[in-house]
């Protein structure tokens, strides 16, 4: 199918895990899709798998001029971005808040809020002049509880974080053709979690989940893909929770 043609995507941290899955299906689906990341090696073997359709950047998701030239360069490439996936994140080490040293705490604060707050920025002007696009948040389950099990407070206070940014951006720019939502995984079976090496650990994780589960990252995937595409069109300003219905609890 080519629910996505004819639209620019940037997805940052895509060189592995979700992201990377997000940039597979977004290609398959008919989008010319810039990958960004800090793994120089693994975004450009993605690029190379995906074909032409795909551009890998190098790209520092806290650093505002690093946005500014993403934008530029992947836009030169393959036309005004109509898309943003903002996916990059970081969890940070399992510490209770007083337990919190100033420098990892501004490093989480850095990629996970305002990262995403320089990306929205970055490509809102453009969408504005093309007459609209879709900004999809990639926030956590934790954007909307803090849950046991969570690495730390900062990580969910991040979460939510990109769950109020989302609102507000929506709010502001709902008249001008840009709708910016929120996407909230739960216990997903990413590289991270695969590699782990307490099965017992994520056996109690999968109990608690309603499904009995862990997702697996192509189904956080689609839900990118709708918000991406025309056929979310009267969706702005809302969260996609998906996590097995441990949030339905």
């Amino acid at each position: 199918m080519n629910r996505l043609q004819g639209k620019v995507v940037l997805v940052t941290g895509a060189a592995a895990g979700m992201g990377a899955e997000h940039a597979r299906l977004l290609v398959e689906e008919g989008a010319k899709v810039i990958l960004t990341d800090l793994d120089k090696a693994a975004g450009a073997a993605l690029a190379a798998e995906l074909g032409g359709d795909a551009l890998f950047l190098s790209h520092d998701v806290s650093d505002p001029g690093s946005w500014a030239s993403v934008v530029r360069e992947g836009s030169e490439t393959f036309g005004t971005i109509t898309v943003l996936v903002n996916n990059a994140g970081i969890s940070g080490p399992y510490k209770a808040t007083a337990d919190f040293d100033d420098e990892t705490f501004d490093k989480i604060v850095a990629v996970n809020q305002a990262g995403v707050f320089y990306g929205m920025r970055a490509v809102l002007p453009g969408m504005v002049d093309a007459g609209g696009g879709s900004i999809v948040n990639i926030s956590s389950g934790a954007g909307m509880a803090h849950m046991s099990g969570t690495p730390n407070g900062a990580y969910t206070g991040t979460k939510f974080a990109v769950r109020g940014m989302t609102k507000a951006a929506a709010i502001e720019y709902a008249a001008l053709g840009v709708r910016v939502n929120s996407v909230h995984p739960g216990a997903i079976l990413t590289p991270m979690a695969r590699g782990l090496n307490d099965q017992a650990e994520l056996d109690r994780v999968a109990k608690i989940v309603p499904m009995g589960r862990f997702g697996e990252p192509r189904e956080v995937s689609y839900s990118v893909l709708f918000l991406a595409s025309d056929e979310s069109s009267y969706i702005t300003g809302s969260e996609l929770v998906i996590d097995g219905g441990r949030f339905a609890e």
